[in-house]
């Protein structure tokens, strides 16, 4: 059973290790989905602590970044390690030119919806391969679109990514999945963040309104109306501390 991380540096090592089980399980593509404000301004520092983290049983991981820019800035930050650091390729340099036969795990931080069709393409590249999409936005409507082809995209790729890490806090509330536990909705109390359900899938649109009108009901059976209002509890405080330490 999982705790709820009451910070955001909690949530990256329970991402961590929800990762590392999901793999271990057979999983191939998975993605550690962190829905807050501005975490992908902190992609770099996230992607070097699960860097670090698979590079202790394996010599062949490999950073993949959006673009140029980002992975020669996060070549420049990191200075000398033992795993490899590139970008995704662009329309003049494929995405094959940068996958190696000693390539063993591939970690892409925060890929857009502007690079889902690399990011396919390294999926089939990778093979048997675990590939890790850290924090994607590979579903922006916006550009990926709403018609036959987007669907088409949905089915063939992107629904086939496994979610082993997912956070989004909600108002009074936040969703959790932590592989291999379920999907999960926690509340707000006055003592921290309580388990409130355990779903078989995540939890969207007209559902989970419904879902959160059932639980935060106050009035119950018994049509009490005389509640307290929950205690706010520090997370989302916690979590710009978090990414103000990770600026830092």
């Amino acid at each position: 059973m999982n705790t709820f991380p009451e910070t955001l540096d909690a949530a990256v090592e329970q991402a961590k290790e929800a990762t590392q089980k999901a793999i271990a399980d057979g999983y191939r593509l998975v993605q550690v989905e962190l829905l807050i404000p501005e975490i992908a301004l902190k992609a770099e520092a996230l992607a070097l602590e699960f860097a670090q983290l698979f590079s202790e049983d394996s010599s062949g991981v490999k950073v993949m970044f959006a673009d140029t820019g980002a992975a020669s800035l996060a070549k420049r930050n990191w200075g000398e390690r033992p795993f490899q650091v590139t970008d995704m390729g662009s329309r003049f340099t494929p995405i094959e030119t940068h996958i190696a036969p000693e390539d063993e795990i591939f970690i892409v931080a925060c890929p857009s919806a502007v690079e889902v069709e690399r990011a396919e393409k390294l999926s089939q590249l990778a093979g048997d391969r675990p590939v890790i999409f850290l924090i994607p936005q590979l579903e922006d409507v916006a550009v990926v679109g709403i018609g036959l082809a987007a669907r088409k995209l949905r089915d063939r790729f992107i629904k086939n990514i496994y979610s082993c890490y997912y956070l989004r806090p909600l108002e009074d509330a936040a969703i959790l999945r932590c592989h291999p536990d379920s999907w999960q909705i926690w509340l707000e109390s006055e003592s921290g963040y309580e388990l409130a359900t355990e779903l078989s899938n995540k939890p969207m649109g007209e559902e989970l309104e419904r879902l959160m009108i059932s639980l935060t009901n106050s009035n119950g059976e018994d049509g009490n109306t005389n509640t307290q209002p929950r205690k706010k509890t520090s997370l989302l405080g916690n979590l710009q501390k978090f990414l103000k330490a990770l600026s830092q």
